[in-house]
């Protein structure tokens, strides 16, 4: 039989512990939770860097378009226009400066040269800030540089090629032909941002004229990048020997120097005349209504039930 004083421990032993057991659990339990709720929220209030900032700076920051031609090709004369588009310009300003002397030419829409022949346009529909040199001369030739007033700078460079249009006969200086046969004079006109206007033909000092009493004369133009000129002249004659000149509207004086022969054959003589392009038919054709039309002039016109 069990004791009292042992009774009254196992009551204590039994009621006291097992609190303290349940409490330190619950206590365990609670500082882990605690714990992770801690955790948790330091995650939460630490977030995750992203680098928005940097990647909004990037974003919103000038950039040049690089599908802008580099390489823009003019006519001495005529107006030049350089190009350069600035995407996301903000507050920042566009430059244009000449290499050649580091010379500031423009400044936003503002010109910073006495020299007048020099605009700056800018075209907001399409972001293009345009350097516009009127009457452009071969010394305006080189490197212009475009420029954002970042920190630092940011450029676009451009290279500007001025040309003179050139006019050209085939096969010259000379050109031996015989006498009876004809004198077929191409003229190419080349490096023409445009296609001329006119081309006169001259024989010496003085204009061909297509209606003369000659007759037997006449010419065909193709226009294009470049443009030719053919001037034909049936039935070779001593009289047709001389220096005939192309003298286009837009580009130089060319010419060459024609030598009718009767019988001679001097070895540099170039037989027959200058190379035909691919106009050959149009020049066989023109040549068939050049012979009708005489013939109509006579009153000797082909009946087309003759034509076989």
């Amino acid at each position: 039989m069990l004791s009292g004083p042992f009774l009254v421990n196992l009551i204590f032993f039994l009621l006291i512990i097992p609190g303290n057991v349940v409490r330190g659990g619950m206590a365990g339990s609670s500082n882990s939770m605690n714990s992770l709720e801690q955790k948790t929220e330091t995650q939460q209030s630490a977030p995750v860097q992203l680098g928005s900032s940097h990647i909004s700076q990037n974003r919103f920051e000038p950039y040049f378009d690089a599908m802008t031609p580099r390489n823009i090709t003019a006519l001495v004369g005529k107006s030049a226009y350089l190009s350069c588009r600035v995407r996301n310009l903000g507050n920042k300003t566009v430059s244009w400066i000449r290499h050649r002397d580091i010379h500031i030419l423009t400044v936003g829409s503002y010109t910073y040269t006495s020299d007048q022949r020099f605009q700056a346009n800018h075209h907001t529909e399409n972001d293009e800030w345009t350097l516009q040199i009127k009457w452009a001369q071969k010394r305006d030739a080189g490197i212009y540089e475009c420029q954002i007033s970042t920190q630092p700078v940011r450029s676009y460079f451009v290279n500007l090629n001025l040309v003179v249009p050139t006019a050209q006969v085939l096969g010259g200086p000379d050109l031996y032909v015989d006498m009876g046969s004809t004198i077929n004079l191409t003229c190419s006109v080349k490096y023409s941002p445009e296609p001329p206007a006119y081309i006169f033909w001259y024989h010496g000092g003085e204009v061909i004229s297509y209606d003369s009493s000659r007759g037997g004369v006449s010419v065909i133009t193709e226009k294009g990048d470049v443009t030719t000129s053919f001037l034909l002249i049936q039935h070779a004659d001593i009289s047709d020997s001389g220096k005939y000149s192309c003298n286009p509207s837009n580009a130089n004086v060319a010419s060459v120097r024609v030598h009718v022969l009767n019988g001679e054959r001097p070895a540099a003589m170039q037989t027959g005349s200058a190379r035909l392009s691919k106009s050959s038919l149009n020049i066989v054709a023109l040549l068939v209504i050049s012979y009708i039309y005489q013939m109509c002039t006579y009153n000797q016109c082909p009946s087309l039930g003759a034509v076989r």
